[in-house]
């Protein structure tokens, strides 16, 4: 059963629509934060195109819309691959009723500090618009995890903190693709999945504990719940089914086979005043995903009531909030108690991961005072910030323009590859078409010396591909003199990349990380002003807009943490460390924000992720370094 409100597609076992069902489908990709951001309809009409010719292929974005001329997507792996930066995110493709709005073509945008138009993510789309449709005159988002309030009337989004506000517009565009029939496997996958390796940072950490423990939980319950009442069902048994969520996404660890019943459970959803309606389904032909489904016991009358809150009780991504009523008993035995009344951060459990795993236990959440973290050390006079040792000076500056510009494309791929005699009958990974043929760019690109049918070999990697292919690719970067493989992401040169003009400084400062008692601390401060795109960034000539700045980071000043500014000071200098692009917490777009290069920006505390004490940190930014072409072998004696 679908979510109320949320116009998704009801889903099987396997987390499939049926079959036999019209559906609008809307690709999304995943951005750092866990949000599935949907890419536009023109995009969407697209991708199933190529989909209907090849399961397996690729889809380069840029043929639909200039802007995505760096992504490729890959449908076997089903990631996109950024050909001038070589970063890697999952995507997925998700199925919505066709009266809902992807299906008629509404999308819901707020404005930006710019004065351009973000687009909601699109379950928060769809639930607008369903608000918007039964003639509400507000909407209240908080449900969602989002403190906002929206007006109708005023079309204005409220900041419920701040009191802030932005206009809201709604807008006609291209109805995103319907499709019928079966979907070929390679791109059936479950909503919310991932099948890309998961990021080791503590952030991600936590999001991803929370999602087993929360499962585990929720197996528990079920197994409990339907356990014990398996004996008192007849045969007429309703069960209801709750799709699988995002947030929770993981391998189901308890499926029920089998199951007899004499008297019927009655399963209501509905939404703030509104009467309930009565859903029933056969038990003999329920599924049951791996979904939080969490019914409240009545013993007295032998009926499982379920009421899932509709429009004044929104649901997150990721997160089934359900009313429970008398199913306290209910609650699995092995669920560790915790200090519901004072959750402060003393005990063995974080506070955010318990207030997660409780509700989803169903059990009460009271945060008396919730912890702050700590984002900066005391007061500290100049005098006593020192250099760090065995690296001079403690500023660099960044010129707008990288000295390596302006190289010939096809010099820059004869550079990089090798002849081959014998052609093999296999794919070209970026034109799709084979190697012996002519390059799928063929008449699209024109480049002197280079016939569309000759063939290379890169020569660390030994991949190969159509040498008027690598020119299309080249062109698509930052035209700085190296190149990446597209299948392994081996980088040939020196990669650099489109960081606006800064400055970098770093020095000790006599404080202690959690985690390095004996070690004083780096410090890193990162300054950006606002400026004006050029021709490598996203919007030539527009402005571009520059957040919390200056950005503050910390390292352990040890052996290994002045190895990792060193590298960092590389990285500032090749113009890697931010981009100009749309902000992922925010959804401004135009903005300078980070280039897939983890910062501590958290001095005493570990509450956002991105703070102390994390061992494994040092050695995960290295590896993010040597991903950019940054490696300690780099560095010189």
């Amino acid at each position: 059963m679908a979510r109320p409100g949320s116009g998704l597609l009801p889903v099987n076992g396997l987390g499939y629509p049926p079959q036999n069902m019209a559906r609008v489908v809307v690709w999304e990709w995943l951005n750092e934060h866990g949000r599935w951001r949907p890419y536009s309809a023109a995009v969407c009409h697209h991708i199933e195109n190529v989909l209907k010719g090849d399961a397996r292929g690729s889809v380069a974005l840029g043929q639909v819309d200039d802007q995505l001329s760096p992504y490729v997507i890959d449908l076997q792996s089903m990631h996109q691959f950024r050909q001038d930066t070589g970063t890697m995110r999952p995507v997925q493709r998700n199925f919505y009723e066709p009266s809902s709005a992807p299906g008629k073509g509404v999308v819901w945008e707020w404005e930006n500090d710019n004065g351009s138009w973000t687009p909601y993510d699109m379950e928060i789309c769809v639930t607008i618009q369903n608000a918007y449709e039964k003639q509400h005159p507000w909407l209240d988002l908080t449900s969602v995890g989002f403190c906002y309030h929206i007006d109708f009337n005023s079309m204005s989004q409220t900041n419920k903190q701040s009191q802030r506000k932005r206009r809201l517009r709604r807008r006609m565009d291209l109805a995103y693709p319907l499709i019928m029939g079966s979907i070929p496997k390679s791109q059936s996958w479950p909503v919310g999945a991932s099948s890309g390796q998961p990021c080791s940072c503590q952030q991600c950490i936590l999001v991803n504990t929370t999602r087993a423990a929360s499962n585990a939980i929720l197996a528990l319950q079920r197994r409990k719940i339907y356990g014990g009442a398996a004996g008192n069902l007849g045969a007429r048994g309703t069960l209801a089914v709750v799709r699988q969520s995002n947030t929770f996404a993981g391998t189901s660890l308890w499926t029920p086979t089998s199951a007899s019943s004499s008297t019927n459970n009655n399963i209501s959803v509905g939404g703030g005043q509104a009467k309930a309606e009565q859903v029933q389904l056969p038990l003999s032909t329920a599924n049951f995903p791996c979904s939080p489904v969490m019914p409240s016991l009545s013993s007295a009358h032998g009926h499982h009531a379920l009421t899932i809150n509709g429009q004044n009780n929104l649901n997150r991504p990721g997160t089934q909030r359900l009313s429970v009523g008398t199913a306290r008993e209910a609650i699995p035995p092995g669920i560790p108690a915790l200090p519901v009344k004072n959750l402060t951060g003393s005990g063995p459990v974080h506070p955010a991961l318990a207030g997660i795993l409780m509700c989803a236990a169903g059990l009460p959440v009271c945060l008396t005072r919730a912890p702050k973290p700590i984002l900066h050390p005391p007061p500290i006079n100049k005098s006593d910030m020192k250099p760090v040792q065995g690296i001079n000076g403690m500023r660099r500056k960044n010129k707008k323009k990288h000295l390596r510009k302006g190289k010939n494309p096809e010099d820059v791929v004869r550079r990089y590859t090798e002849k081959i005699k014998a052609v093999p009958d296999e794919d070209c990974t970026i034109c799709m078409e084979r190697l012996v043929m002519a390059s799928g760019y063929e008449g699209i690109l024109q480049q002197k010396g280079i016939k569309p049918e000759l063939v290379g070999k890169l020569g660390k990697c030994g991949h190969m591909y159509h040498l008027l292919c690598l020119v299309a690719m080249y062109n698509n970067g930052n035209k700085d003199g190296s190149l990446q493989c597209p299948t392994c992401k081996t980088i040939y040169g020196e990669k650099t990349g489109t960081q606006p003009p800064g400055k970098m400084e770093y020095h000790v400062i006599p404080h202690c990380l959690p985690g390095y008692p004996d070690s004083k601390t780096i410090r890193i401060v990162y300054d950006i002003p606002a400026g004006i795109q050029t021709n490598e960034h996203p919007n030539p000539g527009k402005k571009f807009s520059a957040r919390g700045f200056p950005r503050h980071c910390y390292l352990p000043d040890n052996e290994k943490g002045r190895k990792v500014l060193k590298l960092l000071i590389m990285a500032w200098d090749r113009r890697l460390i931010f981009t100009i692009g749309t902000s992922s917490t925010t959804g401004e777009s135009d903005t300078v924000v980070w280039n897939e290069i983890h910062h501590k920006t958290e001095f005493g505390s570990n509450l956002t992720g991105h703070g102390y004490p994390d061992p494994s940190y040092l050695d995960n930014v290295l590896t993010e370094l040597s991903a950019q072409g940054v490696g300690e072998d780099n560095l010189k004696d």
